[in-house]
């Protein structure tokens, strides 16, 4: 069956890959190896542009070596949302034992990615650019338009959750899905792209030592 494959980068990497030695995933093969008996016609991967910080000098940099690497997949696209900070207001679960009450949190949030699944699943869907779609995320924000495309086009939507088997599934995500299954990590290690891949210019681009 002619297949989309929705990814949403964030999703799956906090989900499945940090701490591992599996994040130069060829998102082609292993797309594929997930769905043996389909046609993938579509790949389209959605995250934001990270920044470094102080304990992390070069998560940027891998970030870009890892995205200039997909972009050798001839049926992959990149979609970019935004990596945003906001100074958050939050009170201490246990003030006593610091003395303070109220406390001002930096924090670092993807946004956009929910937003561009869900315009590009519907957009596709009216196309008739695949016969059935699969999400891999664990955010249910991905509901609504799951239900729009099986309701209002007579599609297949499925979900692979990368939040497994120790992290909560979305009940949302599995109660609407055509189908709903665990990312199977079992696939990372054959699935990995070659240490150094050359790209349309000839360029070489090389695995990340730390990945």
């Amino acid at each position: 069956m002619k297949t989309n494959v929705y990814i949403d980068g964030f999703n799956l990497f906090y989900g499945c890959l940090k701490g591992t030695r599996d994040k130069w995933l060829d998102l082609g093969a292993f797309c594929q190896a997930s769905l043996p008996s389909d046609t993938i016609n579509h790949i389209r991967y959605f995250t934001a542009l990270v920044k470094s910080n102080s304990s992390d000098l070069n998560r940027t940099n891998r970030q870009q070596v890892y995205l200039r690497a997909l972009t050798t997949i001839p049926n992959l696209s990149i979609h970019h949302g935004q990596f945003l900070k906001s100074v958050k207001r939050g009170r201490l679960i246990d003030p006593k034992i610091s003395g303070v009450g109220l406390v001002r949190v930096e924090t670092w949030e993807e946004k956009g990615s929910d937003v561009n699944i869900a315009t590009h699943l519907l957009a596709d869907g009216f196309r008739g650019d695949y016969e059935q779609a699969v999400v891999i995320s664990n955010d249910s924000d991905s509901v609504e338009p799951i239900v729009l495309v099986q309701r209002e086009l007579n599609l297949a939507v499925g979900v692979l959750s990368p939040h497994g088997p120790f992290g909560k599934p979305s009940y949302h995500l599995q109660k609407v899905s055509s189908s709903y299954n665990l990312v199977d990590r079992s696939l990372f290690a054959s699935c990995q792209l070659p240490p150094i891949v050359i790209d349309a210019q000839g360029r070489a681009i090389t695995k990340p030592p730390e990945w």
